[in-house]
């Protein structure tokens, strides 16, 4: 995809459709840095980051267990052999 560097204020940019942030998992905070091949934009934030916090505040809660309670299927009967 090409596009053109444009004034945004004092500054120039590029504008990103957003088809291609939502590809690239791009929002909110970013971080630049320059490569050889060019301008690298990378997001700060990870997809599973705030998981270890979250469990962690899980763990110290009194409702902490399973939201559902498991169920026994057939093939758990059939196919698995307890000892």
């Amino acid at each position: 995809m090409n596009t053109k560097i444009v004034r945004i204020g004092n500054s120039q940019g590029v504008r990103i459709p957003r088809p291609l942030l939502d590809e690239a998992g791009l929002e909110g905070d970013v971080r630049l840095s320059v490569t050889e091949e060019g301008i690298l934009i990378e997001s700060l934030s990870g997809p599973r980051d705030g998981w270890v916090e979250a469990a962690a505040l899980l763990r110290v809660q009194e409702d902490a267990g399973l939201l559902d309670e498991p169920l026994s299927t057939e093939w758990d009967e059939s196919e698995w052999v307890w000892e």
